[in-house]
């Protein structure tokens, strides 16, 4: 009997043709140039993605890792909303669709889907691309302006991500407002620098201010304890890499690590983690460090030891982004 074949698989299937009669050449110029643009600090208000070769490179070099860092985003809020599956989802700014991957590989079964961008080219991709997966065979992709003028139907879940970047400070707020206004639920992914963090805060306190509860990462909806300037919130989703992805990126390793930083939140009740692992878990002899964003507004360091005996176990599996304690563990046990 064959195994299953998972999303992210599904996906890259998806994705393995796209370069075929696009010049190496060509599809390394447009990387670089979306790099520039990604990675830039001047908003442009305007689509980055400006014809297919554009939107084949982008899928190629981004759609992947983008999965990822949802599929880890969207995790950690069902952690935190058990029982509840998204009835409607509308991906603001999906560019070639990696969050309505995302959302169908963290919730079961098809759903009202739409896709809103600015770039015609990267809708019509996603869609070629969405029909390889059923749950998104129905899905509706529509050219909206994302900025100030935007505006979304009523729905359970809005996810914004790799969005805010491109927009100015108005059209930030904008888009977050109109998320609010429309959703049960919102997840806002940005890339994990100190830059896409600031843009996740910000958008976090106007999700708190439209009566939003936080589901994830925060253990809590008050203040980030981090003092701004010095460090900033961001977790790691491993990537594999596949010969496409490779020879777009111009590397040999089989996987990657893409940083990121998130927001999940929603109108109803939710459950967070008491608290969440912050940095990579530092594994000693007969001891492991965990860094703690705790329920009291705090960052702090527990130290495990052998002498906690399942807890222990359990901190050497570890990883950074995850729910600590994790379930079924002596909560007593937490401190050294």
């Amino acid at each position: 009997m064959n195994a299953p074949v998972s999303p992210a698989d599904t996906l890259r299937a998806a994705l393995s043709g796209l370069l075929d009669g696009l010049p190496p050449r060509q599809a390394a110029q447009a990387v670089d140039r979306l790099i520039a643009n990604y990675r830039g600090r001047t908003p442009t208000d305007a689509p980055v993605l400006r014809d297919r070769s554009d939107v084949v490179a982008y899928a190629a070099y981004r759609m992947p890792a983008t999965f990822e860092a949802l599929c880890a985003a969207l995790d950690a809020f069902a952690d935190a909303v058990p029982g509840w599956t998204p009835a409607s989802h509308v991906d603001v700014g999906g560019g070639t669709g990696a969050a309505t991957w995302a959302v169908s590989a963290t919730w079961e079964g098809p759903r009202p889907v739409t896709v809103l961008d600015w770039a015609e080219p990267a809708l019509a991709l996603g869609r070629e691309i969405a029909a390889a997966n059923p749950a998104l065979k129905a899905a509706e992709w529509h050219r909206s302006r994302i900025g100030s003028a935007l505006t979304i139907e009523s729905t359970d879940l809005v996810t914004v991500s790799y969005v805010l970047g491109e927009l100015t400070e108005a059209g930030r707020a904008a888009v977050v407002d109109a998320a609010a206004a429309a959703a049960q639920a919102v997840v806002i992914v940005e890339p994990g620098t100190p830059d896409g963090y600031a843009r996740v805060i910000e958008a976090r306190d106007r999700l708190i201010g439209a009566g939003f509860r936080i589901a994830a990462p925060c253990p809590h909806s008050a203040a980030c304890p981090i003092v701004p300037g010095e460090d900033w919130c961001h977790f790691s989703a491993r990537v594999s890499r596949s010969s496409l992805h490779r020879q777009v990126k111009g590397g040999s390793l089989a996987y990657e690590d893409e940083k990121f930083s998130y927001v999940a939140a929603a109108r109803f009740p939710v459950a967070p983690a008491a608290s969440r692992v912050v940095r990579k878990p530092q594994i000693r002899k007969g001891q492991v460090l965990l860094d703690l964003c705790g329920p009291d507004e705090s960052l702090h360091r527990d130290t495990v030891t052998k002498r906690h005996g399942p807890l222990y176990r359990a901190a050497r599996d570890a990883h950074w982004g995850d729910a600590w304690p994790p379930p079924d563990t002596d909560q007593d046990q937490t401190r050294a």
